[in-house]
């Protein structure tokens, strides 16, 4: 009898260690990476709902008054990191991860990133002296109401040199301006490389490209371009950079018999993109 009642005993402790009940957490988890120039960002947080309540307001009882230090999110708070340095509104932040804080105002906010992570979502653990940046942004208005807390990385600029955060929640829109500067990362790395006993002709090909984008030694490209084509048998893509090189060095004759080559391959290729890109390339040419 006992053996019989430790056995029950025994099994129903094992279902309830085994049963668990789930439900929809009411701020769930996200999170939101992107890469700028060399630079990995990530947003990690928690995204409550607006659930009908008004969000941002002067009134003391609303989810989230103006002027009062708030999580930038719900639970744990907002954490974002950098892989690299960057400058966050002109502001040097070292690599490394930051707990994102906020003072939201109807016409300017206030933003800081606070070494202390480990605070979570206690606001009274905030000590001003563990800000690495502490900045003012003016908030945006939405068009369409945003229903979830949600963190964007966009606007990322065309040198791939800086990028925008924005929050966005109920008809506020709030963005800051990440900057990463990979040059001296770059040139570093096309040193070495094509320093390197053996190089590989697309390492050749990446570097010529990146020194005439950045305007540096155009002879230097030059000669890089034309290993890069030799090594890879003159693809078009190839000839195309080659033919701006030679055109930035002054030599269009050259330039237009090298885009002429370029897209006649890509017409074989069957690939529009170059195609115009070498029409309009032979037009600066004559």
């Amino acid at each position: 009898m006992k053996k019989s009642l430790l056995l029950v005993a025994l099994m129903m402790a094992s279902f309830v260690m085994q049963a668990q009940v789930r439900t929809p957490a009411a701020s769930p988890a996200g999170s939101v990476t992107a890469t700028v120039g060399l630079t990995d960002i990530k947003i990690s947080y928690f995204r409550p709902s607006a659930k009908g309540r008004t969000i941002f307001s002067n009134n003391a009882t609303t989810l989230v008054p103006y002027g009062k230090i708030w999580r930038t999110g719900a639970n744990g708070g907002t954490k974002i990191s950098f892989s690299e340095d960057v400058k966050v509104e002109g502001i040097a932040v070292p690599k490394g991860e930051y707990i994102l804080l906020s003072w939201p105002g109807e016409k300017e906010w206030t933003l800081a990133l606070n070494k202390n992570v480990e605070m979570g979502g206690d606001m009274k653990k905030y000590d001003a002296a563990q800000d690495v940046a502490n900045f003012k942004v003016k908030p945006g208005k939405l068009a369409n109401k945003i229903e979830t807390l949600t963190f964007n990385v966009g606007d990322i600029a065309a040198d791939n040199k800086s990028a925008k955060v924005e929050l966005a929640w109920e008809n506020t829109s709030v963005k800051f301006t990440v900057a990463a500067d990979f040059d001296a990362a770059v040139i570093a790395s096309i040193d070495a490389t094509t320093k390197a006993e053996k190089v590989a002709p697309y390492d050749y090909f990446q570097a010529a490209v990146y020194y005439l984008e950045t305007g540096r030694d155009l002879k230097q490209a030059l000669a890089w371009v034309n290993k890069a084509a030799e090594g890879m048998n003159n693809p078009f893509w190839v000839l195309h950079q080659k033919a701006k090189i030679e055109k930035g060095l002054g030599d269009k004759k050259a330039a237009l018999a090298t885009a002429t080559a370029s897209l006649e391959a890509a017409k074989v290729a069957e690939n529009r993109d170059y195609q115009m890109m070498n029409e309009t390339l032979i037009k600066s040419l004559k």
